[in-house]
């Protein structure tokens, strides 16, 4: 129920792919495009306490919930609670019944590899790629550090973050991050706030 993660913006996700095939990592969910709808109520009760009520369609359907995090040495560590369901749209209204509704929608494809009981998922968002990996507190340095991502570089905010970072400094009219509305943009990495650990 406890989730540790860090996330990286990279440059050269196939050199990342290499990397973990040449470590013997198994992959366990190949590249899926995946839909993510964040819910709050009308007034941001979640967002304003860094809580997160998610519902994803990839290559199955999961509903999350996290808790607060904590910043700890360049990783988010917090409580999350996921669990798969059967159908996205009965959710979707299952959620606006309770009074929540959908505030943000993101968009990405990711694929999945297991290396030392860690998950480490690329992920190609519509504003540049990331590698994030979760498991232990204690491993992920050391798994960073193989696949040669500087730590130091470590991104310690949510996609939604940082595509609030973006629509501020190139005044995107757009609330979602699809790819879409970010369609022929160039995004570049102090656009977002961010270095890339890969360099």
């Amino acid at each position: 129920m406890q989730e540790n993660e860090v996330k990286f913006y990279v440059l050269d996700l196939a050199r990342i792919e290499r990397a973990l095939q040449a470590q013997g990592a198994r992959l366990i969910q190949p590249r899926t495009h995946e839909v993510n709808l964040r819910f709050d109520t009308p007034s941001g009760v979640l967002q304003r306490a860094g809580r997160v009520l998610r519902l994803r369609r990839g290559a199955a359907v999961f509903l999350t919930y996290k808790s607060g995090s904590r910043l700890n040495n360049g990783m988010l560590t917090r409580r999350e609670i996921e669990f798969a369901v059967s159908d996205f749209e009965a959710a979707w209204q299952f959620l606006e019944a309770l009074g929540y509704q959908a505030i943000f929608m993101y968009e990405k494809y990711r694929t999945t590899f297991d290396l030392d009981d860690a998950h480490v998922m690329l992920d190609e968002m519509p504003y540049g790629s990331f590698v994030e990996i979760e498991g232990e507190a204690e491993s992920l340095p050391p798994i960073a550090s193989r696949l040669g991502l500087n730590w130091k570089a470590a991104i310690p905010v949510s996609y939604q973050a940082l595509f609030e970072r973006l629509q501020a400094t190139l005044s995107l009219p757009y609330r979602d991050l699809s790819f879409d509305n970010l369609a022929g943009a160039e995004v570049r990495p102090h656009h977002l706030g961010v270095q890339a650990a890969d360099v």
